[in-house]
C-alpha cells in the first residue's frame, strides 16, 4: 500500500528529472575536469545518451538502479505498491536499454553504462574507463 495520496505521488513522480541528474552532473564535471569534451543528452542518437563523444563514437548512459532495473531478478520483490505497473515498466526499460545498446553497437558506437552508485562512489574509475575507450577508438581511427 502506498503511503502517499495519489496527488502526492503524482507530484513526486513529476519532480523526477530526465536530464542533469546528480549522477550525470557528477560524471560530466569529472570528465570536463580531465579535458574531455562531449555533448549532453544527444537527441540525434537512439536512446538519447546522457554523454556522447561524437568523433570517437562513444555513448555513455548514467543509469539509476531502480529505473533501469539493476539486479531486477532479486529487487523485483521490493516493489510494494502498484506492483504490476512497476514490474512491467522496469522490465520494458531493461529491454529498451538492451535494444538501444544493440542498435548503437551495430552502428559502430561503443556504449558505456554506469550505475548511479558506481558514479557516486567510484567516479574516477568511471572517468578512467571512458578515457581508455576514447583513446582506444581514436588510435584505431588513425591507423
Amino acid at each position: 500500500m502506498d503511503r502517499l495520496t495519489k496527488d502526492q505521488r503524482r507530484k513526486t513522480m513529476q519532480a523526477i528529472k530526465g536530464k542533469d541528474t546528480k549522477i550525470e552532473l557528477k560524471l560530466t564535471k569529472a570528465l570536463w575536469a580531465k579535458g574531455l569534451r562531449y555533448r549532453k543528452n544527444y537527441s540525434k542518437l537512439i536512446g538519447k545518451p546522457d554523454i556522447v563523444f561524437v568523433s570517437s563514437k562513444v555513448a555513455v548512459f548514467c543509469d539509476s538502479e531502480f529505473w533501469h532495473g539493476k539486479n531486477w531478478d532479486v529487487n523485483e520483490c521490493e516493489v510494494k505498491s502498484n506492483i504490476e505497473f512497476w514490474q512491467n515498466k522496469i522490465k520494458k526499460n531493461i529491454e529498451r536499454d538492451r535494444k538501444v545498446n544493440k542498435i548503437l553497437g551495430d552502428d559502430g558506437w561503443k556504449v558505456l553504462r554506469f550505475w548511479g552508485k558506481e558514479i557516486e562512489k567510484k567516479t574516477a574509475k568511471c572517468v578512467s574507463e571512458v578515457e581508455k575507450v576514447i583513446k582506444r577508438r581514436n588510435s584505431h581511427k588513425e591507423e
